[in-house]
């Protein structure tokens, strides 16, 4: 019996060396030659082992596997690199990842067919071996020498471009070292997106459209940073080190990481952005910059027939009288390249008319035109219009003083928000069927007498305006208005209002704030501004531009003035006041604000603050976050003030900020240290803010001129170490909140505060994670903010 399993014992040694010459198990760092994985067998990388090399399918499409490189310690499987993007296999099980003899390495589908190979070209034969580097580079490298490199996935990034990776040109092979985007969120396969740098040597990156349109460029290097993404100057902060090599082989940029516990890449996403994303446990990928800034200047994100539009959450919308091509694609993998299609053929036959059914022309407001236009020599606008209905390959058209048409597809639409410039009204054609339900305001009919009845209503229309705009003038006794809804006020109009500005209702860094009252009795604010420099004009046209912006959780402007070196602005009266002075009251009689309203101004401050940052044509950092600049309306609802001021008085505080009481303790690290500030100053803000709405007191409060404590690294500390945060909720609402929502609160109040900017979540992720759309994970204790109050020995907490 012995003897039996003494064999049995020595048979299945045999058998298992035998496989493992062959097959290398789960976990190696290399591969031998004639060693190969398959099936769900994997390479983690030399050293801290950061990342795994296997076989891999993505989203729903669970019969296309590829051979791919992916961060191996975090929850989010998130690929770097692709071997075979654009030709999966179908049966990871009976393929292999394999290095031959001849030193290739390759893939061989279960045909025994050859997919891929590194086609490299190896010296002798049995003198290479596979490595899977720590820092996510695949190479093949000499087994006597590993320092001499034969081939490396460095040399051809697929999307990501990873610390140490190359971006450029490689002289000898003419090929571009470029990224690539995948052509949706679940297939690798190249996209229409690429980040390549200039052949002709300028030291400049491009983003082209297709390989072809070049649509935002990087600028020129200049030794640091690339001129037009000054990010990179608060990337080198955080350890991001750029550099650029010139050899006799390659030119190529490369950046390093000096924190090597920062998990980080670089990637050119499906939209067409390139994007800075920072690992954060609890938050997942954050965004630390993106260019372009806005997905809708991205040359034809959305494909034909269809316009962006910043302002929606979805981007991408299929013009009226389209549906998308590829309707799963579009809708749920952003994937919006096939575009849209005609829901109704057009009827342009036997001179437009098919069953007295003629095509249409529908008005589209406001439209950023699409590429590629061709002039007629038309002399109105109605000949214009029928020469588009008469030509059946005519989409649509624009008259401005001179008739442009568009025939075949129409790309890069976009529909403008009321603040941006260079809109023109666009007439899309389409089946008269598709205009049925259409009211006459939204459509032009496509005839003589449908433009004269355009004509007249649009002489009507502008009749209405004028009139509009003389009892508005006459309203406020105004002179002239200007572009939107804002209007000027004279100086000896707004004294009036004012009466002679006697009643202030508060004040700061940009100025005074006073009650007024104006002719047609509506109730308003009146804000005289301080230490201005700019001229009339660019004062009216940011004025104009912060006049367009209009958002639910934002003090409405409604007027100006700007005579000489005066300058104010008129808002909107809000009721209650300030957060602060409901807030931090010393009258016992007055009500407490409960936890529900708390909370609600805290989401609905968040939220104006998201739309500013992200929702804007250009983002509008507030810089001055604090109780004093939240007022809340008759309802409680919350409205972030002296939005945009920054923007008119410039951001160099350092005047302003030492007048402001309080403000000091409001402001990021990165402003005391005088480096550029960007919508995470805010967010530093809006985190202190937050814990004075939880604790009911200011953050550092003193008594008897002594200090007696710093709430928010008591909170962070009290979260980490205890878990109990019912303790840090003001006192005098005895208990009485939701303790999921103060969790929550807590903890994004605690992540806002971080040092490092890159660890601070956006004011849109904020939102979601208040909503509790996302999860939150517990923060860590900030060091600078630990460090200056260590030697405290008191508690803010009864």
């Amino acid at each position: 019996m012995g003897g039996r399993n003494s064999s049995w014992f020595f048979l299945s040694v045999l058998f298992l060396s035998f496989f493992l010459s062959n097959c290398l198990s789960i976990g190696s760092g290399t591969l031998s030659v004639g060693e190969y994985i398959s099936g769900d067998e994997t390479i983690v990388s030399e050293g801290d082992g950061k990342f795994e090399l296997g076989f891999f399918t993505s989203g729903n499409n669970s019969n296309n596997y590829y051979i791919g490189i992916w961060f191996k310690k975090i929850s989010e499987k998130t690929i770097v690199w692709v071997a075979n993007r654009d030709k999966p296999i179908s049966d990871k099980n009976s393929s292999q990842l394999k290095l031959l003899e001849d030193g290739n390495l390759v893939i061989i589908e279960s045909s025994k067919t050859i997919i891929w190979s590194t086609n490299s070209t190896s010296t002798s034969l049995n003198s290479t071996e596979v490595a899977l580097l720590d820092s996510g580079n695949l190479v093949l490298r000499n087994v006597s020498n590993s320092s001499v490199l034969i081939w490396e996935s460095f040399d051809y990034p697929t999307n990501t471009w990873l610390s140490g990776g190359k971006l450029g040109w490689n002289k000898l092979t003419n090929k571009s070292q470029s990224l690539i985007s995948w052509k949706n969120s679940e297939d690798p396969a190249p996209g229409l997106f690429s980040l390549e740098l200039d052949p002709a040597g300028s030291l400049e990156c491009f983003i082209m459209w297709n390989r072809s349109v070049k649509y935002w460029s990087s600028g020129t290097w200049n030794g640091h940073i690339f001129s037009l993404v000054p990010e990179m100057r608060n990337s080198s902060m955080y350890n991001f080190t750029y550099s650029y090599v010139s050899n006799q082989k390659e030119n190529y940029f490369t950046y390093y990481f000096r924190n090597s516990s920062l998990i980080s890449r670089l990637v050119i996403d499906v939209g067409g952005q390139i994007k800075e994303l920072t690992w954060l446990d609890g938050f997942g990928w954050y965004s630390f910059w993106a260019k372009p800034i806005q997905n809708c200047e991205v040359f034809a994100l959305c494909g034909a027939f269809a316009s962006c539009n910043q302002q929606t959450s979805t981007f991408c919308r299929c013009l009226p009288g389209f549906s998308p091509r590829y309707a799963t694609d579009y809708l749920n993998l952003s994937d919006w390249s096939g575009g849209c299609v005609r829901n109704t053929p057009l009827q342009c036959v036997n001179n437009g008319s098919v069953k007295g059914e003629k095509d249409k022309l529908l008005e589209l407001s406001n439209m950023r035109l699409p590429i590629n236009p061709q002039s007629l020599a038309v002399g109105s606008s109605q000949a214009c219009e029928l020469a588009c209905l008469n030509d059946c390959f005519c989409n649509a058209y624009v008259y401005n003083g001179s008739c442009s048409v568009w025939e075949g597809d129409l790309l890069n639409l976009k529909q403008l928000s009321a603040g941006e410039t260079g809109g023109r009204d666009l007439y899309l054609k389409l089946a008269a069927s598709e205009l049925k339900n259409s009211t006459s305001g939204s459509n032009k009919k496509g005839s003589a007498t449908g433009a004269i009845v355009g004509a007249v209503s649009g002489v009507v229309s502008l009749l209405g305006l004028l009139v509009v705009l003389i009892w508005t003038r006459n309203s406020v006794k105004s002179s002239k208005a200007i572009e939107g809804y804002l209007v000027p006020i004279s100086y000896r109009d707004l004294k009036i209002a004012t009466k002679n500005f006697s009643e202030k209702l508060g004040g700061g860094g940009f100025g005074s704030v006073y009650k007024g009252i104006l002719p047609d009795s509506t109730v308003v604010a009146v804000k005289k501004l301080e230490g201005l420099s700019q001229g009339e004009k660019q004062f009216r046209t940011e004025v104009s531009t912060i006049g367009m912006i209009q958002h639910i959780n934002l003090v409405r402007l409604r007027g100006f003035c700007s005579e000489g070196t005066k300058r104010l602005l008129v808002y909107d009266f809000i009721p209650k006041g300030s957060l602060n002075s409901l807030l931090f009251h010393e009258n016992m009689n007055s009500k407490v604000l409960d936890w529900k309203t708390r909370f609600h101004i805290a989401l609905g401050t968040a939220r104006g603050l998201a739309y500013l940052h992200e929702k804007c044509r250009e983002c509008i950092i507030h810089c001055d976050i604090k109780p004093e600049n939240i007022l809340l309306d008759a309802e409680f609802c919350p409205r972030v003030a002296d939005f945009g001021l920054a923007k008119l008085v410039g951001r160099d505080f350092s005047r302003v900020l030492t007048s402001i009481r309080g403000t000091i303790g409001y402001l990021a690290p990165e402003w005391i240290s005088g480096v550029a500030i960007t919508a995470k100053a805010d967010v530093y803000s809006y985190g202190m803010m937050l814990f004075e709405l939880i604790s009911g007191r200011r953050n550092s409060d003193h008594f008897d001129g002594m200090k007696v404590g710093f709430f928010p690294i008591l909170a962070v500390s009290k979260i980490n170490e205890e878990g109990e945060i019912l303790g840090l909720l003001d006192y005098r609402l005895e208990g009485n909140a939701d303790l999921a929502e103060l969790d929550r609160a807590c903890k994004v109040a605690s992540w806002c505060i971080q040092d490092n900017e890159v660890h601070r979540p956006s004011m849109g992720l904020v939102v979601q994670i208040l909503e509790g759309i996302v999860e939150v994970s517990t923060p860590p204790v900030p060091r600078t903010l630990q460090s200056l109050v260590e030697n405290d020995e008191h508690s803010l907490l009864h």
